[in-house]
């Protein structure tokens, strides 16, 4: 599914998962998630603002994401809203983990927004569902193909997020190796 990127229409929304944030706050590219969104807003549901909350205090880069002014926050309140995320906790939610991606997924679904999810099961989730979704190796992806971001600075976003134990599927120093063989820029 793709995304229009820079200058993107301001009534679009992101609403991005706590990994996604987690990682580019500890490798120190949040801004380019701003920068990414362009025009979009960037919206975190209630359940990921306190899964950020709850981690911050072993996580000093989480307060990064928590102060910014340029990312939303939004209860999950209308009775549509809650239909959708125990529709989706149904399938992601065990042991208290997955609720973020499930919120994540119930906003997007109710308010046409397009969830940024890397998690597998809630990628299956949305994919099922047909909520729109991308991760954050497709927003890098997009902003080359755009032309907002050249191959060499999103193979060093790559590197810096691999860093952080981020899962990507190719090795440091690799992403444009990859992002060729693939086809993704």
């Amino acid at each position: 599914m793709g995304l229009r990127l820079v200058n993107g229409d301001p009534g679009e929304e992101l609403v991005v998962d706590t990994g996604p944030l987690s990682h580019l706050a500890e490798a120190g590219w949040l801004g380019v998630l701003r920068s990414v969104a362009g025009a979009r807003k960037v919206v975190v549901p209630d359940a990921v603002e306190y899964e950020l909350r709850r981690g911050a205090s072993t996580r000093p880069h989480l307060q990064q994401v928590l102060g910014t002014e340029w990312i939303s926050r939004s209860a999950l309140d209308t009775p549509s809203e809650n239909a959708a995320f125990a529709h989706f906790s149904a399938f992601l939610v065990s042991g208290g983990r997955n609720i973020g991606e499930a919120a994540v997924l119930a906003y997007a679904q109710v308010h046409g927004a397009t969830a940024v999810i890397d998690d597998g099961a809630a990628r299956r989730a949305a994919k099922e569902a047909k909520v729109r979704y991308t991760g954050t190796l497709g927003l890098l992806c997009e902003a080359v193909r755009a032309g907002f971001l050249t191959l060499a600075m999103v193979s060093s976003v790559a590197d810096h997020l691999m860093e952080t134990e981020y899962r990507l599927p190719f090795g440091p120093g690799e992403f444009e190796k990859w992002a060729q063989e693939n086809g993704a820029v």
